[in-house]
Formats: structure tokens, C-alpha cells, sequence
């Protein structure tokens, strides 16, 4: 296993702490695939799902192999993955798949994806004994990466955008005890001081650019995968904000079918906000030109408008004969409504994928027969006062197409009693 660059081909050991080639492009870790061809199984994987202590048990380091293999005397884990798959026919109703299911990354420890990488960058923060750990985030990130330096008995500093962060996000983050710090500015400006105290200072950057907490979240596609007993879908949908991903989904369905672990890969199906949407744009353009964008939606988790994984987020969409598509605030909040209702629940960003599901399929893109999975990225927690303003009809540019208003009353029976009868004949 080494780290070598997607531009230069330059390659480094992962026993040092380099999270970017001295070109300036991004770090891939690259496996012994030849060798893991021999060695691995789904069936090796499959025998896993017994287990119920240690880091096997972790829906990360179940597969150990294709993830981090020398790292399992010092994993810091928090028994991370083997989140659900469901499966909701009110909600294939309204999407209009027949064959959707809802891959739930907000089951993790601290309620969303960003748990898998983080069990795999913070181990390998460890075992290269760096002396603190750091990453800009617009609120899962550095909830994550909180409660895993804890774990790991590391300090931690964040930089998140002032104002911008979703409280039950920011109340994580400094409840677990990383030194918080609010930037005038935005979430690229955040990264921006990250990339520069991290040269000067030496500490270990754990935002998407670190190509070890990509590789945590292959496990995503591995899990689901698995769970789909090694049947590939036809389509895997997520949100698009730093696009790691992105990039990590590309990666993982490549190594999958280079292994033998499925036939075919899946196409993958970008989904940003129509406010926070550079990929999109250049996708709308054939990857010829990129162009940051100044971001601004009301799905916080991917109001990015530079993100650091564009590179590898192309090569992902290309080699999986992917797309990109775009979703307003509106169709995002109705897609969240919606799966509140099925009893699902998710924060706002996971819902762009629900509602690019539903549009790929209007517009003709997605077929309504194909099995499809949308991931959603983080818990209907993390960001209670959107979900409030939208049953309220308080956020900006968004109507309440679904909303579930609260009623009060002055507390007498028979306001109760017509209550209740309203609701048992709707």
C-alpha cells in the first residue's frame, strides 16, 4: 500500500503525514489489487457480519483489507457503518422508482457519514504520532472529528464559517472538546487558513482532502453493496458539497468490480444544490472548465463552493459513465419533508439526493424500473431549526408544499376531541 498523486504520479509512503503531492495534487492510497485478488472474498467479508466486538464489527474495518489492512492493532473506533438500507413504497411512490432504497448514514456515531472516514484518518493520525489533529467544516465534519480525537486522545481545532454552522452540529463539536474557532467567512475561506496552519504548524489535516478518510468512505459503497448481497444497482445518488463522495464512490465501485466482488458498476448520480452547484456547471460543460461559485443554500452540509475532490470527483463520474445534476432549496426541502414522513428522517443535504432521484426520473435520465439507492448523508438532528422553519413557512424562497403545522389549543377536552376526530378520518 502507498500514496501516490492523481496528476504527477508521484508516490509517497503512508507511514509520513502528507495529505497533498508537492505539486499540488490530490493522493490516492493504492492497493496490492493483483495480491487482494487472491486474498479477498465476498464471502470472507460476508462470514464478518457474525462478528460483534473489535474493529470487525465496524461496517469500516469489516473491510480491513481494501481500507487500511495494517491498522487494526490501533484503531480508533466507535463502531462505525452497517448503517440500514430501507426501503419505503410511499417514498418510491412519490420519487417514482420502483426499486429505491435509502441508504442511512445518520445512523452513524455522531449522525452522519463523515464517522467512517474519520475512523480511518484518525487511526492513521495515530499511528504517524501526529501531535494534533484539524479540519474546516461546515458542521458534520467537525462534530466527527471531535469525538474521534477524544477517542483517540488527540487535541483537535476546527474552523468553521461564523453563522453558518447548524447548532445541533456546533453543540457536538464543542460538547466532545475541539477548540472551536467561528471564521468571518465562508466554508473555502475556512479551508483556505486550514491548508496554510497546517504547512506552518505540522498538524494533520482531516477534511476530504485527506486521501485516508476517503478511503473510510468506500465502506459506504461496500456496505451497501453487501447488503444488496453483492448485486450491483443500477444507480447510487448522492449529494454533491466537497465531493469526497463522490470521489470515494468511484474509487470503491472500481476496486469492487477489479476484485470480483460484483459484475458491473453501478452509475453514479451527483446531486448539488442549485445554489452551492460548480460541479454541475462544469459537468453542464464536459468537465472542460471549473469555476468556483460563491455557495448559498439552505442544505448547510454542501454549501461548498470550491470543492477540494473536483479532480477526483470527474474521474469518478467518467469512469462510471456517471452525471450531475442540480436541485433548488424548494425540491430539496419537499424531498426532506417526504422522507420525515415516511418515518425515515435526514437532514436537509441528504434530501437533495431523494429529490434528484425524483427529477432524474422526470426528466427521463434514470428509468422508473431501475433499482436505484440515494444516500442521505446525515440525521434529521442535526439541523432541527430548518426542519422547524419549514412546517413554519419561515425560510426564505422555500414554500411548505408538505407541511405539518402545530396546533395550540387552550387545553379542553372537547378541542382535543375534535382534533382527534379530524385525524382518524384523513
Amino acid at each position: 500500500m502507498k500514496l501516490q498523486c492523481v496528476e504527477c504520479g508521484v508516490t509517497y509512503p503512508t507511514s509520513e503525514i502528507v495529505v497533498r503531492c508537492m505539486c499540488g495534487g490530490l493522493l490516492d492510497v493504492v492497493h496490492d489489487l493483483a495480491t487482494l485478488r487472491q486474498t479477498v472474498s465476498a464471502s470472507q467479508f460476508d462470514e464478518r457480519l457474525t462478528i460483534r466486538s473489535g474493529p470487525l464489527a465496524s461496517g469500516v474495518w469489516r473491510f480491513a483489507e481494501l481500507i487500511f489492512p495494517d491498522a487494526l492493532s490501533c484503531v480508533v473506533s466507535a463502531a462505525e457503518g452497517n448503517t440500514n438500507l430501507y426501503a419505503s413504497p410511499r417514498l418510491a411512490q412519490w420519487v417514482g422508482a420502483e426499486g429505491l432504497f435509502l441508504k442511512h448514514e445518520g445512523e452513524n456515531p455522531t449522525g452522519s457519514f463523515k464517522d467512517r472516514g474519520m475512523t480511518v484518518g484518525m487511526t492513521h493520525a495515530r499511528a504517524v504520532g501526529a501531535r494534533a489533529v484539524v479540519c474546516a467544516s461546515t458542521g458534520n465534519t467537525a462534530s466527527s472529528l471531535a469525538s474521534y480525537a477524544a477517542r483517540g486522545g488527540l487535541p483537535a481545532l476546527v474552523l468553521m464559517p461564523a453563522g453558518g454552522v447548524a447548532a445541533g452540529k456546533l453543540s457536538q463539536t464543542v460538547a466532545y472538546g475541539a477548540r472551536t474557532i467561528e471564521v468571518r467567512g465562508d466554508f473555502d475561506q475556512a479551508m483556505r487558513l486550514i491548508r496554510e496552519v497546517a504547512v506552518s504548524e505540522n498538524i494533520y489535516v482531516l477534511n476530504s482532502i485527506n486521501p485516508f478518510r476517503l478511503e473510510g468512505q468506500k465502506s459506504i459503497a461496500f456496505d451497501l453493496l453487501q447488503q444488496l448481497n453483492w448485486e450491483a444497482p443500477d444507480w447510487i445518488v448522492l449529494p454533491g458539497g466537497n465531493l469526497g463522495n463522490t470521489a470515494a464512490f468511484g474509487k470503491a465501485l472500481r476496486e469492487a468490480v477489479d476484485l470480483g466482488l460484483i459484475r458491473r458498476s453501478p452509475r453514479l448520480a451527483v446531486i448539488q444544490a442549485e445554489g452551492a452547484n460548480p460541479f454541475y456547471r462544469a459537468f453542464r460543460q464536459e468537465f472542460q472548465h471549473f469555476q468556483p461559485v460563491i455557495a448559498k443554500t439552505v442544505a448547510s452540509a454542501i454549501k461548498i463552493g470550491n470543492p477540494v475532490n473536483y479532480p477526483k470527483a470527474v474521474r469518478s463520474i467518467v469512469q462510471t459513465n456517471g452525471i450531475v445534476e442540480q436541485v433548488t432549496d424548494q425540491e430539496i426541502m419537499d424531498a426532506k419533508a417526504q422522507v420525515d414522513a415516511a418515518g425515515i428522517g435526514c437532514e436537509p443535504a441528504s434530501a437533495a439526493s431523494v429529490a434528484g432521484v425524483r427529477k432524474l426520473i422526470a426528466t427521463g435520465q434514470i428509468n422508473r424500473g431501475d433499482r436505484v439507492v440515494a444516500i442521505l448523508t446525515g440525521h434529521l438532528l442535526k439541523d432541527p431549526v430548518t426542519t422547524m422553519e419549514y412546517h413554519q413557512g419561515k425560510l426564505s424562497d422555500v414554500v411548505p408544499t408538505y407541511p405539518n403545522h402545530s396546533t395550540v389549543i387552550e387545553g379542553t377536552l372537547d378541542q382535543v376531541r375534535s382534533i382527534v376526530r379530524t385525524l382518524l378520518v384523513s
